[in-house]
């Protein structure tokens, strides 16, 4: 593939019977969005040709045996299996989550060789896509274990991001693995991502508080008191502007989230219900903390209307701007960081 401006995009199908390859195929349909990127979607002809059966798509795709065959202006697809799929839209099953594996891997490898520049994750069965291979929770620890960096799962949209300290655990976990290294650890990252990725100078950042009206000190829980106030005020010695704990359900209520840059919730379902309820279908799951950029839409396999050609693309078409502006705003750090070196060393 002759080396241009064009970013590559790689692409992985998620779970075959859920609605990842219709959000995908609909979104490359329009062939403006070949004025900016290259789509390569990791995965089989057949396997495309079998989900379209008895739907109205009618995408072209150019089938390719590697990365470095993929051609500019074209819905590329790598293909790694040549048997043959059924696809049964709607139902949870094994060899789906198999194929979703395969492919997940295949677009994660090139991802780690530079043979792409993004990656976009359609969405996956967490359970089905459980093996020997993959013992993860989720895409963030997957990729986590396969790039270089500590992630940061972010959901964002232009507005909000909302990064969580604590990712995939169980609820009973929740308590006893905040630490003041974590949150130390999760506010470098918002930090760093929210400079070099996002191109905010001095970014301003919200925690949130683990119990609910942050303990009410000490009422409701001590840790917010002995663990989360001292840990912000440490971090505020370095002169970072990061403020908290606040109370999650008034800080969304009363609009807060909006005078900062990012907001770190202490767990899965305290930062993800709001902001999904603000932004649901218009914003995009991010990986920050990594080498290479990951980003998703912000919905999950929607088996309920997998086959019925009614899925809405926006989350995953901003999934891939949002891939693409994350890319060149990093590349761009790299490149400005890269040249002031030059001149301090010319000096």
């Amino acid at each position: 593939m002759e080396k241009t401006n064009k970013i590559k995009v790689g692409i992985s199908i998620g779970d075959l019977n859920g609605i990842g390859l219709e959000i995908i195929l609909k979104t490359f349909a329009d062939k403006r969005m070949m004025d900016f990127c290259t789509p390569i979607i990791f995965a089989s002809t057949k396997a495309l040709a079998a989900y379209k059966k008895n739907m109205p798509i009618n995408t072209p795709v150019t089938s390719v045996k590697s990365v470095s065959q993929c051609q500019e202006g074209k819905v590329n697809v790598v293909n790694l299996w040549k048997e043959d799929i059924v696809v049964t839209h709607g139902i949870a099953h094994k060899k789906a989550g198999e194929y979703a594996f395969k492919s997940l891997e295949a677009a994660t490898t090139a991802l780690a060789d530079k043979e792409i520049d993004v990656l976009v994750t359609a969405p996956i069965d967490k359970d089905n896509i459980q093996s020997d291979a993959f013992k993860f929770a989720g895409h963030t620890e997957y990729l986590e274990s396969k790039l270089t960096g500590e992630s940061l799962m972010i959901l964002m949209t232009e507005k909000l991001r909302v990064g969580l300290i604590t990712g995939h655990i169980p609820i009973a976990e929740i308590a006893t693995s905040i630490t003041p290294e974590l949150i130390q650890k999760k506010v470098d990252i918002m930090y760093k991502t929210l400079i070099e990725d996002f191109g905010i100078r001095r970014p301003k950042i919200a925690i949130l508080g683990l119990n609910p009206h942050c303990g009410d000190h000490g009422v409701i829980g001590k840790e917010d008191d002995e663990i989360v106030r001292p840990t912000i005020a440490e971090i505020q010695k370095t002169g970072r502007l990061v403020y908290g704990p606040y109370a999650a359900d008034g800080f969304f209520g009363s609009n807060t989230y909006e005078s900062f840059d990012g907001v770190l919730a202490m767990y899965h379902d305290q930062g993800l219900a709001p902001f999904k309820t603000l932004s649901f279908g218009n914003g995009v799951n991010y990986t920050a903390g990594l080498s290479e950029i990951r980003t998703s839409p912000d919905h999950g396999t929607a088996y309920e209307i997998a086959g019925k050609n009614s899925a809405d693309t926006n989350s995953f078409k901003t999934a891939v701007f949002t891939a693409i502006q994350l890319f060149k705003t990093r590349t761009e750090y790299k490149t400005l960081c890269k040249n002031a070196l030059k001149s301090k060393k010319q000096v």
